[in-house]
């Protein structure tokens, strides 16, 4: 580089493949010798990609491989030299604006705001006054009892939710409290306090959460060292678990593990136990809250305030419900939360909020603790999903959606389970933008997410294209109709403004102040295919045709839903329940019926009770189609009959009876971005650009390039070809698969998902192939949550994810969706999937009747039970007879 004649230029392999390929086109180009330095981090052939992505993004993120080109071709020293790592721009352009802060200081007549100025003597007042209120509450709440220190670690918020309860409890008795997590609380600190209460919850297998795991590296490191850290600490532990949720007799001590641990640690360290170790456990009648009822007293008495009556009520905890109703209809201080940069996420309540807005809060997790190391906060970003019923979108909105990932997002985009777009990896300064760019292609994400009726799907078999085309319009207009009435989405994100003096208010007259008790799903299916799985939806029309094959309405099914929480048998999944048949004209009203019944009905105390299958599995099927008859005017009628046959996609082409031709391209978990050998990214954007037609994005995340008329077929087809995107000859295994996105990014993830099911089919794939079943479809899903993304309890086997590599296997879904599947076991790791797998597979393929799908089989062959309905889900798990799982 000093030499000024040679290329040279940094690259990481895993990192960013656009940014690789740019580098090596310019060397390439480079009329000179060009050196490319490349980042590839592995120590033997035998190292997954993914442990060698996840070390790449390490050091990319931390700045010790730094990604840059330096091009002496360019006419200027500035262009010569382009500095590719983000983490560096941004250290750099912070250290910039703290260099014209000091300026300002500095000058001799510093241009500060005359606001800030005039304010100056205001704030510092209000400060002193806040200063003393605190100082006189702390001497009051201070006579009862010593102060006690409140630590928690907690990933999903239920030791955190323990830990308030706690600190709330403790100043009703006089007891000055202060919380924080265990991870914020520094060693140094820790040693000069003399009460302290550790609360934490149980993560992966037996491991603490995430907020925690310094505190216990430290304690345990000082245990090795043989160290006595503390000489006055007087402490007490209650840990969170489930005692079901790793059954076998060989995993029992995962349970409640980090709190058994750190009891045992501290007492080691040189602490004092003065009140014996409480231990929550979710399979008890209360939940842990059992446990926490006796522990508590316990250590009320140790701090001798367990005489002291406590007359004041328990402030109730705010939850979802609350955060809606004080939101003024969907506003709550998003719009101020924008502003604020001194952080790259928004209040908590606000990211609440912005899940109505299609927004969800996210972070790397790849590189969460590496960031926690370096005292940083997480790397938040945000996911944006847009709302585009039916997944039906023109090739400018393509274009446009293309261009958003790139310039906003983090250069990839998803096609979602519901037929829509989602970007990932949109941090906050890049919202508002992102938001305005998706508006200005004329979509929206206005009620993509929250607890409002989301995206519909409407099945995409373009060999029904006349038929196809008045669901489309069905659907399309029930999306409209049910969307929240609130202009807060317009106000916050395309600068509406508000009415002067709001002389007139906002009003939801379908939804109400409080919106629905949780989110809510429709799809539409038109017979044979199911595509859509109508049964795992909410509300579901089944279109009806005529002799001639013109839509005359719909049988209408209720009551499907698959979230689920581990081990928590009062959830379950379901699928719907056929209510009737109603013409096409009432299908909207019908819609209205079925939401308004469960806004009114929904269990608003437990949300994870909240949806519409336990409110039909508590109100009695008969008594909620009753009310929901009752609402709408009008009874159903019997319902007509159908059948399905399948719920995947038909890849390659298809010619429609009008003369237009469709193609249905296989994108593997619907990632859509470039990478070696598949340039789909590019590929799909070039076809964008001179395809006439639409673009349709169907349920299990696939994408047909629809209505190519005669006269435009070889252009596309050759387009198709130049980037592999025209090869469908995967196996029957693959080409029936699904997963959700999982990590990194997802803050529900406990086990990796889309990057890790491709990896798993090639080795269930050879198993396939030696058994002559390359070609038999087979359906298999995967989610790193039970929340069930990829609607994985409906598949005929499926993966959900506990802990990192440990998933619960499922087993007898139906092939066409029509059939909720069972747990066979409740904790699997590769080898043992691979080992089960094996031999049922060539069992299938020696004793399965004609037509018999692996899904049947297994039931038939007495693997595992059928499920008859979503709450008896839990009978038979384990598997049946020989086959059931020991110590069940």
């Amino acid at each position: 580089m000093n030499y000024g004649n040679s290329y040279v230029s940094s690259v990481a392999i895993y990192s960013s493949y656009g940014q690789v390929l740019r580098t090596l086109m310019e060397a390439d180009k480079f009329d000179g010798p060009s050196i490319v330095l490349a980042y590839l981090p592995y120590t033997s052939e035998d190292d997954s990609a993914l442990n060698i992505l996840k070390e790449t993004k390490l050091a990319v993120d931390s700045g010790y491989w730094p990604l840059y080109r330096w091009n002496p071709s360019k006419s200027t020293a500035a262009e010569s030299f382009s500095l590719d790592s983000e983490a560096i721009k941004a250290d750099l352009q912070e250290f910039l604006d703290r260099q014209n802060h000091i300026s300002q200081l500095v000058t001799s007549e510093p241009k500060l705001a005359a606001e800030l100025v005039t304010s100056l003597g205001s704030k510092l007042a209000e400060a002193r006054s806040q200063k003393a209120t605190a100082a006189y509450d702390a001497m009051l709440s201070g006579l009862d009892g010593p102060p006690l220190t409140i630590l928690y670690a907690s990933d999903g918020g239920m030791a955190e939710k323990y830990a308030k309860k706690l600190v709330t409890r403790a100043k009703l008795r006089g007891i000055t409290s202060t919380i924080q997590s265990m991870d914020s609380f520094s060693l140094e600190d820790l040693k000069l306090e003399e009460h302290v209460v550790f609360i934490t919850s149980t993560a992966g297998q037996g491991e603490p959460p995430q907020n925690g795991r310094e505190t216990f590296k430290a304690f345990n490191a000082a245990a090795a060292r043989g160290d006595k850290l503390f000489t006055t600490l007087k402490f007490s532990v209650f840990g969170l678990g489930d005692s079901h949720y790793w059954p076998r007799a060989e995993d029992a001590h995962y349970y409640n593990k980090p709190g058994k641990d750190l009891d045992k640690r501290l007492e080691q360290l040189g602490g004092e136990r003065i009140a014996d170790l409480g231990l929550g456990d979710d399979q008890d009648a209360d939940g842990p809250m059992t446990g926490y009822k006796v522990w508590e007293p316990l250590l009320w008495k140790a701090l001798g305030v367990d005489n002291v009556q406590v007359t004041e009520a328990e402030p109730e905890p705010v939850t979802n419900e609350h955060i809606k109703i004080a939101s003024n209809f969907l506003r709550g201080t998003i719009a101020e939360g924008l502003k604020d940069t001194s952080t790259g996420a928004l209040a908590p309540s606000d990211g609440q909020l912005t899940k109505f807005h299609g927004i969800y809060e996210q972070d790397d997790r790849d590189i969460r603790d590496e960031r926690k190391s370096q005292g940083l906060e997480p790397a938040y970003s945000f996911m944006i999903r847009v709302r585009m019923a039916g997944g039906v979108c023109t090739p400018q909105q393509w274009l446009d959606m293309d261009s958003i990932a790139d310039e906003h997002g983090n250069g990839t985009f998803k096609l979602t389970t519901r037929q829509t777009f989602q970007f990932h990896g949109v941090i906050k300064k890049h919202l508002k933008p992102s938001i305005q760019a998706i508006n200005k292609a004329l979509l929206d994400t206005i009620a993509a997410c929250g607890d409002v009726n989301r995206n519909v799907l409407v099945a995409s078999l373009p060999s029904l294209s006349h038929l196809h085309e008045e669901c489309y319009r069905f659907g399309s207009t029930l999306s409209d109709k049910l969307l929240p009435k609130t202009s807060a989405y317009h106000e916050i994100w395309l600068d509406k403004k508000m009415v002067a003096g709001e002389a007139i208010k906002d009003v939801e007259p379908m939804y109400g102040a409080y919106y629905l008790p949780r989110k809510f799903k429709i799809a539409v299916a038109i017979p044979p295919n199911n595509d859509v799985d109508v049964f795992a939806n909410d509300v579901g029309f089944i279109a009806i045709a005529d002799q001639k094959g013109r839509l005359i309405g719909f049988n209408v099914t209720a009551g499907g839903g698959m979230g689920v929480t581990h081990s928590n048998k009062k959830t379950y999944p379901r699928t719907g329940d056929v209510l009737g048949f109603c013409t096409t004209d009432r299908g909207h009203k019908v819609a209205e019926s079925i939401l308004t019944t469960q806004r009114d009905n929904g269990n608003r105390a437990d949300r994870k009770n909240a949806r519409l299958k336990y409110t039909i599995d508590r109100m009695g099927l008969d008594a909620f189609k009753a009310e929901v008859e009752k609402r709408q005017g009008f009874a159903f009628e019997p319902a007509k009959p159908f059948h399905f046959e399948s719920n995947v996609d038909e890849f390659g082409w298809i010619k429609d009876a009008q003369g237009k031709y469709h193609f249905t391209c296989f994108i593997e978990n619907g990632r859509v971005q470039d990478e070696p050998g598949k340039d789909f990214k590019t590929g799909l954007r070039e076809i964008a650009k001179v395809h006439k037609g639409r673009f349709r994005l169907t349920a299990n995340q696939h994408l047909i390039v629809s209505e190519v008329p005669e006269s435009e077929l070889s252009t596309i087809k050759g387009l198709l070809a130049q980037y592999r995107l025209d090869n469908v000859q995967f196996s029957g295994l693959r080409l029936s698969s699904s997963a959700c996105v999982a990590f990194p990014t997802c803050g529900l993830a406990m086990a990796e998902s889309e990057r890790y099911l491709p990896v798993l089919i090639d080795k269930v794939e050879k198993i396939c192939e030696e058994n002559g079943l390359r070609n038999d479809s087979i359906v298999m899903r995967m989610t790193g949550c039970p929340n069930g993304c990829a609607r994985p309890y409906i598949a005929e086997v499926a993966f959900v994810g506990k802990a990192p590599g440990s998933y619960l296997m499922l087993l007898g879904g139906g092939y066409y969706g029509q059939r909720l599947n069972k747990i066979y076991r409740e904790n699997v790791t590769e080898p043992q999937i691979l080992a089960i797998l094996g031999p049922m597979i060539k069992r299938y393929a020696l004793e399965r009747q004609k037509g018999e799908r692996f899904g049947d089989f297994v039931i038939r062959a007495g693997y595992i039970s059928a499920t008859t309905a979503g709450k008896h889900w839990y009978e038979g798990m384990g598997g049946e007879g020989e086959y059931r799982e020991a110590g069940l």
